[in-house]
């Protein structure tokens, strides 16, 4: 069994644009927060796994802190069963102890044991050394639904 098209749809407009989930469970549907909040983007040195949490692999490079993203259509774009970011998440650059990042994540916390909703693997892993400064340009993390 499988989601439907409208129900992918709306379900990433509630996570990621803060929008009501209309007709579940009655008229008024699943009602997003009274404030927008974030998300948070983390980097992972390898794959968190299903049961992982925002620290599991979370990488440790000097200056690293997980990036906020606003649970709004500025933060993020929805289209069909996609989720994209809407403008440039960039980190802090990289001081003197590095890492190989290899995943990232999309989560609930700034910082500590957050709740991990999605995670992927990189196009390719990233060595990052003093002086790089990890980023993902606008549309380069997508969050799909099937």
């Amino acid at each position: 069994m499988s989601k439907t098209n409208t129900f992918e749809n709306e379900l990433l407009l509630l996570i990621f644009n803060n929008d009501t989930l209309p007709l579940v469970g009655d008229a008024t549907g699943i009602v997003g927060s009274s404030a927008d909040g974030s998300l948070y983007v983390s980097l992972h040195t390898a794959d968190p796994g299903e049961a992982g949490d925002q620290t599991t692999n979370e990488t440790a490079y000097t200056n690293y802190v997980r990036v906020a993203v606003a649970r709004t259509a500025g933060g993020w774009t929805v289209s069909g069963n996609t989720a994209s970011n809407t403008a440039l998440v960039q980190f802090a650059q990289c001081g003197v102890t590095g890492a190989t990042l290899t995943h990232f994540g999309i989560g609930t916390a700034s910082s500590s044991t957050g709740k991990l909703l999605y995670k992927g693997a990189l196009t390719s892993s990233l060595a990052v050394s003093s002086g790089i400064q990890p980023q993902f340009a606008a549309g380069d993390l997508d969050v799909t639904e099937d």
